[in-house]
């Protein structure tokens, strides 16, 4: 009963660090992972005459930001 347990313990640790190892396609064949994404960029920052910044692309372009 005790090899049992262990077992269950065991397998509750590494099945996490096991699920996302090998790829699969959408027939259940392995295949080669996909590239990790890259890390988002920063949006670029640019200042006014008035010596404000502004966010100058992305999803909130225009919007006054803190200076770098």
């Amino acid at each position: 009963m005790k090899l049992i347990a262990a077992f269950a313990a065991a397998s509750l640790i590494l099945a996490p660090a096991m699920a996302g190892k090998p790829c699969r396609d959408a027939k259940g064949k392995f295949a080669k992972c996909p590239p990790v994404a890259a890390a988002a960029t920063a949006p670029t920052v640019t200042k006014d005459k008035n010596g404000r910044c502004h966010v100058a692309s992305g999803p909130k372009k225009g919007q006054f930001t803190k200076c770098p």
